[in-house]
């Protein structure tokens, strides 16, 4: 007689399945929290100013994730606003949510097209940048560094998987080897402005995973110091929004202390 293969197993398959985990529940914490951060709405969208250290999204449900967190908003029907776009993690700024179907349909269009324009702001570490304007361009890959961890590099453009990535810059301001840049991308992949300043030579003060562990030697910055500061979109009622979220006062600390707070003015000159 065959022996059953799973007789000695105490689960069965699918036992691990996500449909099996309880999802997070909001409380009236969350609430508060949403209602802190939220710097506009509509009858299409919300905007947010995420806060680092919040992921948009995990492969659990159970965790209290920025997309767990829309339940605030959650309809009689269970239906909540959809995240249009995510930020890294430890990237704080704007971010958008949908109201309606015919709203997410839009916005993600605008997304593929690249008429939704980021501007983002970094604090990086480096030698002195000689252009004050320039093009970063590198065709990047991603690769399982660990198990559970996938992340980007810059390869050539003939390697399996290569992806060509662009990025505008603008050198705000700059003391010794510290700068504070304005960071446009051209292209959205993944964590795109994070392996193109690594493979520029100036690393975003903080990153864990890219370039120098800058948190070593040097200035100690409390968290990768990249903000996600503007988001000029079409809107679905016509013409377009422009969405600011100010530079957090970590970030602005960060300036002065580095004595770069003169490219807080160069920003509003140049997005004004």
């Amino acid at each position: 007689m065959e022996e059953d293969k799973n007789e000695d197993k105490p689960w069965k398959k699918g036992d691990f399945s996500k449909k099996l985990i309880k999802p997070y529940l909001v409380n009236s914490d969350d609430r508060d929290f949403m209602e802190s951060i939220v710097l506009g709405e509509d009858d299409s969208i919300f905007a947010f100013d995420k806060p680092s250290g919040l992921a948009c999204q995990t492969r659990s449900p159970a965790d209290r994730t920025f997309d767990a967190l829309l339940g605030v908003y959650a309809r009689s029907n269970g239906k909540r606003p959809k995240l249009i776009h995510r930020l890294d993690m430890l990237t704080s700024g704007v971010i958008i949510a949908s109201k309606t179907k015919p709203s997410a349909a839009f916005f993600q269009q605008a997304f593929e097209q690249r008429k939704a324009k980021k501007t983002y702001v970094a604090i990086v570490k480096g030698p002195p940048i000689e252009e004050v304007e320039g093009v970063l361009e590198y065709y990047v890959q991603r690769y399982q560094k660990e198990p559970n961890l996938a992340l980007m590099r810059a390869v050539g453009s003939d390697d399996e998987g290569a992806q060509n990535a662009v990025t505008r810059y603008n050198v705000l301001a700059s003391h010794e080897d510290y700068h504070f840049l304005m960071l446009t991308p051209e292209t959205g992949r993944t964590h795109q402005l994070r392996v193109h300043l690594e493979s520029f030579g100036r690393p975003i003060l903080a990153d864990p995973y890219y370039g120098v562990d800058v948190t070593s030697e040097g200035y100690q910055a409390p968290r990768l110091m990249l903000h996600a500061y503007r988001l000029l979109t079409p809107h679905l009622d016509g013409g377009d929004i422009d969405i600011v979220a100010d530079i957090p006062d970590d970030m602005r600390k960060c300036l002065d202390d580095l004595s770069l707070e003169s490219g807080l003015l160069a920003l509003k000159e140049k997005t004004s």
